[in-house]
């Protein structure tokens, strides 16, 4: 789907953060006021250098003023000292970092989140951790990561200001699913996906943040209300987080689906008074159409968001691409009657509960009303019993024909086994299932980019084939999206480096010239990703490959000197020669009249005479 480009325009100012929950977060003030204490401890202690103007992270991080505070960490503007560039630092709760197995499985996660690049996505820099020194002399860690600088507004900071127009909400929601695409075939699963997490720039785009840190908390978490603390809110969790089941995929879907639905309608789909109350609502209840509540919505998008937030996980869009064709459909395409919005909700979500629970009041009331009266006298008795009589005949002729019917060879043989349907379940439920069948499973691993990882792709005999008793079933379980590592491209040609790339099963993207002074037209200068790093297969890696040319100034009216000394620069390395013109006076020192090479860019390694006056 192409990226949609808003008409509305953020207004260029600092993002404003609302304050934590009393109930949850300490205030905003006394936490920055906090961490500017630990932090002035870190550095006494630990590598950094810090004063009241100048606070260090391993010698390179320079911290300043604070710009966030979350559930999870508090975040700093700051400065990359090696690299020279601005950068947001994100400094780990204590109590998070005093868990010895979450900071193993955050370092882990930011990590994988460091290897995604992607205009959509938050880049991660660089993960670390400090030592902080206690009051009582003791130590705690202080994990820490480094992030691109991102400047604009967090979509929720939007969503106060009330409903977004359909087309800024798609435009919206298709940013998000770009940046889940990319990541899915990279492997990596969000879990968090909230209008918290995500950033509205100065020019209107999508910055996803936080890959990997929710996984990281989620496994360090046992219970649904453990969680939920960590991570603020249940409000955008999936039915299968809730109850605490695997997740893929399909999860990040189902937070983007509810992410539409409070762009559309500026409220979410379920709300309650406490985070389980939420999440029992995303396991049972049937949300309204956000239709609804906002009229100005087109129904053809009541019914992407009604997919998108199916209970089920193979009922909902089964990737980021297939979501986004939707949305772009929606928008164009034809809108679907009431009655089709009201037979997709009874597929997806069942029986109508509120229209349930309203029959069952109506037929309790009927039930005690005393006061009600028949108006209309029944049947004859007669009737009654000729039509009891025709039922019981028919009955007893059909259970005549069941017991009577022919038996086929089809049945089933007493030492014969069916085998039964186990694609898309974990590999520890696809063998409980086959060993209660009396079958044998075999694991066989497989790369597959429909299927998450560690889910059944298929088996081998087939579903519903028939097998004998204790025969061995081949269950293929899914690698996940297969990767690939990038290889040296830098100093071939750029035909040499096409070749390399589909040799490993990856792609060229972008191609970007640059002056070289050393490099012949067409040599590769560099790659991104880089070499070594790992991409999904299929991935494209852009690159960047020498004109075989460099660009020099006019150097008329210099001196002969200066004028060499510009020439003759690294980023130019051209020839220089001079000659005399005994027509005009000298000057002195010698000043350049004329240059045979015209300003411009010329071939590399040319030669260039300039003449200066002699006479």
């Amino acid at each position: 789907m192409p990226r949609h480009r808003c008409r509305y325009r953020s207004r260029q100012r600092r993002p404003r953060l609302r304050p934590p929950h009393p109930d949850r977060h300490p205030h905003p003030d006394r936490s920055s006021q906090g961490h500017s204490t630990r932090l002035k401890r870190l550095a006494q202690s630990g590598r950094g250098s810090v004063t009241d103007d100048s606070r260090v992270l391993s010698g390179r991080y320079r911290i300043d003023e604070p710009i966030g505070r979350g559930g999870m960490a508090a975040v700093y503007r700051g400065y990359d000292l090696t690299l020279g560039r601005d950068v947001a630092i994100k400094i780990l709760d204590p109590e998070l970092a005093r868990d010895g197995g979450f900071r193993t499985r955050f370092r882990l996660e930011a990590q994988a989140a460091s290897r995604m690049s992607h205009p959509t996505i938050v880049r991660v820099f660089d993960a670390g951790e400090e030592t902080e020194s206690l009051p009582d002399g003791s130590t705690q860690p202080v994990p820490y990561i480094v992030m691109e600088l991102v400047t604009g507004k967090l979509l929720k900071d939007l969503i106060e200001d009330g409903p977004l127009d359909a087309e800024r909400a798609v435009a919206y929601a298709d940013g998000i699913l770009e940046a889940l695409e990319y990541s899915h075939r990279a492997g990596v699963v969000h879990r968090d996906i909230k209008p918290g997490n995500v950033m509205v720039t100065a020019d209107d785009h999508i910055k996803v943040m936080d890959f990997g840190i929710a996984r990281a908390v989620s496994d360090s978490s046992s219970t649904v209300a453990e969680t939920t603390a960590i991570l603020g809110t249940a409000a955008y969790f999936s039915p299968e987080q809730a109850k605490g089941e695997p997740v893929d995929a399909r999860a990040d879907l189902y937070s983007t689906g509810v992410v539409l639905y409070e762009l559309l309608t500026g409220r979410a789909p379920f709300r309650g008074e406490s985070p389980v109350a939420v999440a029992y609502q995303h396991v049972s209840e049937t949300p309204l159409t956000p239709s609804e509540i906002n009229e100005d919505i087109p129904r053809a998008l009541d019914a992407v968001v009604l997919r998108a937030l199916a209970k089920d996980p193979f009922q909902r869009y089964q990737d980021s691409a297939s979501f986004r064709a939707a949305l772009t459909h929606a928008l164009t395409g034809k809108a679907p009657s009431r009655r089709q919005l009201g037979t997709l909700t009874s597929e997806l979500y069942g029986p109508n509960p509120r229209q349930a629970a309203e029959t069952a009041r109506s037929l309790r009331q009927l039930s005690t009303d005393t006061t009600m009266r028949r108006t209309q006298s029944g049947p004859p008795v007669a009737w009654v019993w000729a039509g009891v009589a025709i039922l019981a005949v028919l009955l007893i002729s059909v259970l005549f024909w069941v017991l009577t019917i022919p038996r086929g060879d089809d049945t089933v043989p007493s030492n014969s086994r069916i085998v039964p349907d186990v694609t898309g379940m974990t590999y520890e439920r696809a063998s409980e299932e086959l060993i209660a069948q009396d079958l044998v499973p075999v694991r066989v691993e497989e790369s597959s980019v429909e299927v998450a990882e560690g889910n059944v792709i298929r088996t081998d005999p087939d579903t519903d084939v028939s097998v004998e008793v204790n025969q061995e079933i081949r269950v293929y379980v899914s690698t996940g999206q297969e990767l690939a590592a990038v290889p040296t491209l830098a100093g071939l040609t750029q035909e040499a480096a096409t070749q390399a790339l589909e040799q490993v099963g990856l792609r060229v993207g972008t191609v970007t010239s640059r002056n070289d002074p050393t490099l012949s037209a067409g040599t590769v200068i560099s790659a991104d990703p880089a070499t070594g790093d790992e991409v999904a297969v299929g991935s494209s890696v852009d690159l960047v490959v020498a004109t075989g040319r460099v660009l020099i100034n006019d150097v008329t009216g210099y001196t002969v000197e200066a004028a060499t000394r510009e020439l003759e620069a690294p980023d130019t390395q051209v020839t220089v020669e001079t000659q005399e013109d005994s027509s005009c006076p000298a000057t002195n020192p010698p000043v350049v009249i004329a240059q045979s090479l015209a300003p411009g860019e010329v071939p590399i390694r040319s030669t260039i005479t300039l003449t200066y006056c002699s006479g």
